[in-house]
């Protein structure tokens, strides 16, 4: 394993950060390659738990001579975020300056070539670069996971239409329990940024690669098991994919969650603010006018409570975290099998 420090100058003087870019060399120029980052929103870690417990056994295969496809590993893809706190709070989702989400705002190239991206000391801003510089990272390899989490939630896939059903196999090997898939660009995240080029691509050349947002549940599920199992779960998909030879691991694709299109996917807002009790936990199926989440706006009199209620039967996908919550607030995911009335274009809030 090579370990690479890329450092982009900071906006001022005396600032810089360091992008830490660790490199497996593969000894097959036909295997195909992959790239994986974590940690994009600063504090989404079981992501980067997940790849703390996979680099040992790429290192290990590495040794062996067993890594077919070269791997590009970023365990803490941004700095910038990560190193924002305020008042014991770490706040590692939106650019101070700008107040634009780290996972938007990705420029969209037609082709792989990544020339016309400003370098690390171009004119623009420190996010600008990095954005540009995660991007060269990651477009030179066929498969791109970039690992994030939600507030409480199962886990699940965001995949472009066009790499299914191909990319079953990643949530086989992951566990995941449902795919959220898409078709639009509207706000150029980083997998849409990726999976870009590789949609001008053939149906042939496009169907072997594989690129994903993947939210391995919640900000909390950071511990030895699950970082070592969601190891487990990249390792057995790199293997499945011909970029690790390993005859030990065989991977069944067995995935039947649900495949939900963005559009069937309600987003259940909070019409006023006030404290947020839930009815119902992730996972669960509800029928339509299940009670959801109750809004209690006026403490001691429940004459305030507003109970929001299922606008379709479905899935409970994923809860917020916090229990205060202010008007207009997403509070949970639900997975209907028809278009939401309050349809989102692009990636929601990944």
């Amino acid at each position: 394993m090579k370990t690479e420090m890329i450092k982009l100058p900071g906006d001022v003087p005396g600032n810089s950060i360091e992008l830490r870019v660790l490199r497996f060399e593969g000894r097959d120029n036909k295997a195909v390659g992959a790239y994986l980052q974590s940690s994009l929103h600063g504090s989404e870690l079981p992501g980067q738990a997940a790849l703390h417990f996979l680099i040992p056994m790429l290192e290990k295969a590495e040794k062996e001579g067993r890594v077919a496809g070269t791997i590009t590993v970023v365990p803490q893809a941004n700095p910038i975020g990560s190193a924002q706190w305020q008042a014991h709070q770490h706040l590692g989702r939106f650019d101070y300056f700008s107040g634009v989400n780290f996972n938007r705002s990705f420029p969209l190239l037609e082709t792989f070539d990544t020339a016309a991206l400003p370098p690390i000391d171009a004119p623009k801003s420190l996010v600008e670069r990095l954005k540009a510089q995660l991007l060269r990272l990651a477009l030179p390899h066929e498969i791109v996971l970039d690992l994030h989490c939600d507030d409480e939630s199962e886990n699940y896939l965001y995949i472009h239409q066009a790499f299914l059903p191909e990319m079953y196999d990643l949530a086989s090997a992951l566990g995941s329990t449902a795919i959220l898939s898409w078709d639009s660009t509207a706000d150029a995240a980083f997998e849409e940024a990726c999976a870009h080029p590789a949609l001008q691509l053939s149906e042939t050349e496009r169907k072997a690669r594989a690129v994903t947002t993947v939210e391995f549940r919640g900000l909390n599920d950071v511990d030895f098991e699950t970082g070592r199992a969601d190891a487990e779960g990249l390792y057995k998909f790199l293997v499945h994919r011909g970029v690790v030879i390993d005859d030990s691991v065989k991977l069944k694709v067995d995935f039947n969650g649900p495949v939900t299109p963005l559009e069937n996917v309600e987003m259940i807002r909070a019409p006023q603010g006030g404290m947020i009790l839930f009815h119902v936990d992730i996972g669960a199926e509800v029928e339509a006018g299940a009670k959801l989440v109750t809004v209690v706006t006026i403490p001691g009199d429940p004459n305030g409570d507003i109970t929001l209620t299922a606008p379709q039967a479905g899935r409970i996908l994923t809860r917020r975290g916090h229990r205060y919550t202010r008007r207009g607030d997403d509070l949970l995911k639900l997975l209907g099998s028809k278009r939401s009335e309050n349809a989102r274009p692009g990636s929601l809030e990944a």
